[in-house]
């Protein structure tokens, strides 16, 4: 009987804490898709590579919080984008815009490919132009060259 009342307990404290999820509500349902979209597309500043809807920090919780605030006053997604990247920097982007500040970034994966195609070319080149020692020029080699090719007999 302790089994089953242990195990029950657990059984009560799981679904309590499954319950605990963040439920938010809103006054238009659209808005539950947005915000659902947002959060998902948006990092959290303090976690590495996190979403917000997967983020427990605490400033991601206060993120969801503004992020439906905002939504409540009629912004659109680009507008709550936006607000977002000029307080916390394009880092909560996960798809930051192409411009002059990340041309690096997304250049930058196209600039080690052609390094590394230049590495390989100019190294097999140089294995190519490296030829076997030409080993007749001294009597000395010309003997070991003899051996080698005798078999050492």
């Amino acid at each position: 009987m302790k089994y089953f009342a242990t195990l029950m307990l657990f059984l009560w404290l799981t679904v309590a804490v499954a319950n605990t999820a963040d439920l938010v509500k809103f006054s238009d349902p659209a808005y539950h898709e947005r915000y659902q979209l947002l959060i998902t597309e948006l990092r959290c500043p303090k976690c590495q590579n996190q979403n917000l809807a997967d983020s427990n920090a605490p400033i991601s919780l206060d993120l969801r919080a503004q992020i439906q605030q905002l939504l409540e006053k009629g912004l659109s997604n680009h507008e709550i984008e936006e607000y977002l990247t000029q307080r916390y920097s394009e880092f909560i982007l996960y798809r930051p815009e192409v411009n002059q500040k990340t041309y690096l970034l997304w250049l930058s994966p196209l600039l080690f490919l052609g390094v590394g195609f230049v590495t390989v070319l100019r190294l097999s080149r140089r294995s190519t132009e490296i030829s076997s020692p030409d080993v007749s020029g001294t009597p000395d080699q010309q003997q070991v060259a003899d051996l080698l090719d005798d078999g050492g007999q």
